[in-house]
């Protein structure tokens, strides 16, 4: 038993021991690789947790838009007053009003989008009440002229007399919300933003802050008399002026994602530092064969043949 010799130990032999795997990943190349790696499976996490935020914050928010969209209608000014801003929480909100249109305020809104994707204009027509206030009432998307896109557009007719309307309340536009830059300088009765108080400087009435949505009308609409009416946040349809479902159900795909780009990150670390173990341990067999191969004799030379 004596002539038998124990197998060396993990620690003490080739390639493929505890000892040579440190000796690679104390290398320059792995201690970059390694570190590059890690940075990865960091950003990729942080992704992940950012999408899922974000998906956290859009159900909030559809939550919060669904109860909205189905609480019953309300008049309008129990919900706002003139100079007011409406707050995120009545966005949406289904309110009711009744005067009379003021046809020789309104106005048109350029760069808006129907539910078929087309650039057109949203007409804007201030409502009177009864009481002496004014209320911007958004009655929906106009085609644009066909023989110039900018030019004022041709308009329905407006509904005459008393008409009551019922909608949904929205906040004044702003660039910050809509990511619309309002520009100055447009031809008259054209704007880039709907708002209640830029309006109120043109308008002899108080104006109720915010805006209303139209969605139906008493007397009902008719064809002469309606634009296309914008689509609610619980339609399938998106125009410009319905920023609740952007994005809605991608979120929590996109965090999934990430989250498994992180996991397969160490998993690349680990298939290339097996294949560079791999390929050291061929070069250490190559090596080790070339130096137990007998050397070759020396040729004698001719005069020592003889």
């Amino acid at each position: 038993m004596s002539g038998l010799r124990a197998p060396a130990s993990g620690r003490e032999g080739g390639t493929g021991s505890v000892d040579a795997v440190l000796r690679v990943l104390l290398t320059r190349r792995w201690i970059v690789l390694t570190v590059v790696f890690v940075a990865m499976v960091l950003v990729m996490y942080r992704l992940g947790l950012w999408q899922f935020h974000r998906y956290q914050q859009t159900n909030k928010d559809n939550h919060r838009i669904s109860l909205a969209v189905h609480a019953p209608p309300v008049a309008i000014e129990t919900l706002t007053r003139p100079g007011a801003k409406v707050p995120e929480s009545e966005r949406y909100r289904p309110v009711t009003v009744t005067g009379t249109y003021d046809p020789a305020h309104q106005f048109v809104v350029r760069r808006r989008t129907n539910s078929d994707g087309e650039i057109g204009f949203f007409l804007i027509t201030p409502l009177v009440t009864s009481d002496g206030k004014a209320v911007l009432v958004n009655r929906g998307w106009v085609a644009p002229n066909n023989d110039d896109g900018a030019a004022f557009p041709a308009l329905p007719k407006t509904p005459q007399g008393t008409v009551t309307l019922t909608g949904r309340l929205q906040p004044d536009e702003t660039s910050a919300l809509s990511g619309i830059r309002n520009v100055s300088g447009l031809p008259p009765r054209q704007y880039m933003l709907i708002s209640s108080r830029e309006q109120a400087a043109n308008l002899p009435e108080p104006v109720l802050g915010g805006y209303l949505e139209l969605v139906s009308a008493k007397p009902p609409l008719t064809r002469a008399d309606s634009a296309q009416l914008v689509a609610g946040p619980d339609s399938d349809s998106q125009s410009t002026s319905d920023e609740a479902i952007v994005g809605k159900g991608v979120h929590l795909p996109y965090a999934i994602q990430w989250w498994l780009f992180a996991a397969m990150v160490p998993v690349g670390w680990g298939v290339l530092l097996r294949q560079d173990l791999k390929d050291r341990r061929k070069k250490a067999a190559a090596a080790k064969s070339a130096a137990a191969a007998p050397a070759e004799p020396e040729p004698v030379p001719t005069e020592q043949r003889s």
